[in-house]
């Protein structure tokens, strides 16, 4: 009788790890660190099927803490990053410090309009292509930030330019694009 009860006990708790593993609530990932880890927390963010051109999430990494920074236009994506990223295998702990932008129907128009005096410029639209744009539109009450990257400078003050000339902005755009491709130093 007692084998009978220790193959159960097994079995229960075979179950109960195979359950937990099948939920997610267990990693059985080897951790990862350094380059590794900032590798896969990129990876990560950027597979999150709501990420878009409308959010721009950065972070930092420290002894496996991962601090979440950035915006988002929707509040649900803020909690959804944070999960993502945790589960992450060599993740300790996630500091979330992503800001939500105002749900705002003028800042939504003002977002379209950016995105297509931006988009629909010959010299930029090559940026639109991807799951996820080069170019990065974040609009908070009115205020237009552009984040990502482009190749080239001339590129930066064109989306700069179009971005200004969208329309309905409070105030000067700031322009954070980053240049894949500065020019050369003269010496």
């Amino acid at each position: 009788m007692k084998p009978r009860i220790l193959v159960n006990v097994l079995l229960a708790a075979a179950l109960a790890v195979t359950a937990l593993v099948a939920s997610g609530k267990v990693n059985t990932e080897p951790p990862v660190a350094g380059a590794d880890l900032a590798k896969s927390v990129r990876h990560g963010i950027l597979m999150y099927s709501n990420y878009t051109m409308w959010d721009d999430i950065s972070f930092r990494i420290d002894n496996g803490n991962v601090e979440l920074l950035g915006a988002v236009s929707k509040p649900y994506k803020k909690s959804d990053l944070e999960r993502i990223v945790q589960r992450i295998p060599g993740v300790a702990s996630v500091t979330n410090e992503i800001k939500v932008l105002p749900l705002s129907p003028q800042d939504d128009r003002l977002r379209l309009q950016v995105a297509r005096a931006i988009y629909r410029d010959p010299a930029l639209s090559r940026y639109a292509m991807g799951a996820v744009p080069a170019i990065h539109i974040i609009v908070d009450n009115g205020h237009v930030t552009l984040t990502g990257a482009v190749n080239n400078t001339v590129d930066k003050q064109a989306a700069g330019i179009r971005a200004s000339g969208a329309g309905l902005s409070f105030g000067p755009v700031i322009n954070n694009l980053t240049v894949d491709n500065p020019p050369a130093k003269k010496s």
